[in-house]
């Protein structure tokens, strides 16, 4: 595999790592193509396969991780599976581009470990528990049972957080913006 650069957006469900990673997107001189994940969830109202995700039966998610397709893969909900394909780092890299990703907690971990120094990981996290129930009851897209999972995961995903090379607090979406591209451009113009 060419090595680019990578760079990881993780955190709990409702922090605004999406946010933060559309708006990097957006910023064309530093050349981020999003890596697209393959996950077994059903597909959301608003996402589109291909874009948003890859949206592929558990059957055949299972068949690509026996086939070794996936650089990482984790069972995240129950019976729910994310990963990201070697075909998507690859994608990226061959159009001289750097890779961005959004991934959970475990997920941005395992790729840091596997991609080391190519790679940037970044923790967002809101300023309390209490906001993140809040953004994720205003999203209206999950049922109540669903968010306090989302709650439940995400106080065992802070635990995480020191693994991380940088954490950027999502308390005010304009600041947290700022310092995410001051640390993303600082780690591809570093040598």
């Amino acid at each position: 595999m060419s090595k680019g650069k990578a760079i990881i957006f993780s955190a709990p469900s409702g922090a605004g790592k999406t946010t933060i990673v559309r708006h990097l997107m957006g910023i064309s001189n530093l050349r981020l193509s999003f890596s697209v994940s393959a996950t077994t969830r059903a597909k959301r109202e608003h996402e589109i396969d291909g874009k948003d995700y890859y949206f592929i039966s558990s059957d055949e998610f299972l068949h690509r991780v026996k086939n070794n397709e996936f650089i990482e893969w984790e069972e995240v909900y129950n019976g729910q599976y994310y990963g990201t394909l070697h075909s998507e780092i690859e994608r990226v890299w061959s159009r001289g581009e750097h890779v961005i990703f959004d991934v959970d907690v475990v997920g941005g971990l395992s790729l840091k470990k596997i991609l080391g120094n190519h790679a940037l990981s970044v923790f967002v996290k809101a300023p309390s528990v209490a906001t993140l129930e809040e953004r994720l009851q205003k999203r209206s897209t999950e049922t109540p049972e669903k968010i306090q999972q989302r709650i439940a995961k995400a106080n065992q995903e802070m635990a995480f957080e020191p693994q991380f090379d940088r954490v950027i607090v999502n308390n005010d979406l304009s600041v947290a913006l700022q310092e995410a591209e001051a640390c993303v451009r600082e780690f591809l113009e570093a040598p």
